[in-house]
């Protein structure tokens, strides 16, 4: 004969259970990606000030603070050795390359090595001629 009423139910159960469980998981992964979006946008998933997390550290739009305090730049992205300004914060509005050899430690700010005038006189306007620029 057919599958009982009780077997009948039990497969029924078992399917609730297995979708509750997959709707559970479903519901922590958005939650960690919640998590982590949250982090990046208020800043609270950075290094504190004083730290350093070094080359690795870098995310997209950390401010990158020259050694003498003034802010030259956003970072954009890093590409290979080099750190891409964003254009929209570059005094001229073009993007500016930085080797990331110039990087003094990096915590909620990309610090450098270099004052701003050596900075600016250094940076570069394409990522290879950058890597040729060194530290």
């Amino acid at each position: 004969m057919a599958d009982s009423i009780k077997d009948k139910a039990a497969k029924a159960g078992h399917a609730v259970v297995d979708t509750a469980k997959e709707a559970g998981n479903k519901i922590v992964e958005g939650a960690v990606q919640a998590k982590d979006w949250v982090a990046e946008k208020t800043g609270l998933g950075t290094p504190k000030e004083g730290s350093n997390a070094g080359v690795e550290g870098i995310k997209e739009r950390m401010d990158v603070i020259a050694s003498c305090g003034k802010k030259v730049g956003v970072v954009d992205h890093v590409e290979g050795g080099t750190i891409k300004l964003t254009r929209k914060d570059s005094p001229d509005n073009q993007h500016h390359f930085i080797p990331t050899g110039w990087v003094d430690h990096v915590d909620s700010h990309v610090h450098l090595k270099k004052n701003s005038m050596e900075t600016e006189q250094g940076w570069k306007s394409d990522a290879a001629s950058c890597n040729a620029c060194g530290a």
